[in-house]
């Protein structure tokens, strides 16, 4: 063999092994079919249980509705929540919707419940869907334990009592990071019990918020603004 040929045949082994190098590469930035497999099942899970809450009267404990959910589901996944802090986890329904998000964005949730009968049935629910490992629960007065949370929060949830709403968001919304969302269950049906919340963040510059299924108990969200 020539020299010349010597040195093209080394010239296209060389070309074929970074063509493969490269598939490889690409191919390993793609989820594989066991993982989306393994994702769908674990999603299934979770609405699953939900699905099971929703059809059991034992659960109807002033929870938010599917839609909601799907709309706490939506609005934590698009802000790719690392971090979600809830006030009145209750049974946990809420917590679920947030866990479907959570577990495709690497991100945990924080929980705060004062029932210690709520916070068991929580815990079964969240070990039956299977998200034990992303939620974590702190029993008490909320109002209290708040003050101990110092990491940032990409969502925050409160629907817990009304009346409260306004000092968890004033001992909250320093952490919210900007661009982050805070939303508020009950916005509609028992809007008179916060209207010092209701006045907070539609009149602080710093906020912007919105209404929405106010045919419902309706939820407010309120974005903390990016200066």
């Amino acid at each position: 063999m020539t020299t010349n040929k010597k040195c093209l045949l080394v010239a296209v082994c060389a070309a074929a092994a970074l063509i493969v190098a490269a598939v490889s590469w690409a191919d390993a930035d793609k989820p594989s079919k066991d993982s989306s497999a393994a994702n769908a099942k674990a999603e299934a899970e979770i609405l699953s249980v939900l699905e099971d809450m929703s059809n059991d009267r034992r659960y109807a404990m002033w929870n938010i509705t599917t839609e909601e959910g799907r709309l706490l589901w939506v609005l934590t996944a698009a802000a790719d929540a690392k971090h979600v802090v809830e006030i009145g986890t209750s049974n946990g329904y809420s917590a679920l919707w947030f866990c479907l998000a959570l577990r495709t964005t690497g991100g945990k949730l924080t929980t705060h419940e004062i029932d210690p009968y709520r916070i068991s049935m929580a815990r079964k629910n969240f070990k039956n869907a299977g998200v034990s490992h992303l939620v974590t629960i702190v029993e008490g007065d909320a109002h209290k334990t708040v003050t101990r949370l110092k990491e940032p929060i990409d969502v925050l949830f409160i629907d817990a009592d009304k009346a409260g709403y306004f000092d968890y968001l004033k001992k909250l919304l320093p952490l919210v990071r900007p661009g982050g969302l805070i939303l508020a269950h009950n916005t509609t049906d028992l809007a008179s019990e916060m209207q010092d919340y209701l006045k907070a963040v539609t009149n602080n510059p710093d906020l912007e918020t919105i209404f929405l299924h106010k045919e419902a108990g309706g939820i407010s969200v309120t974005l903390k603004k990016r200066r």
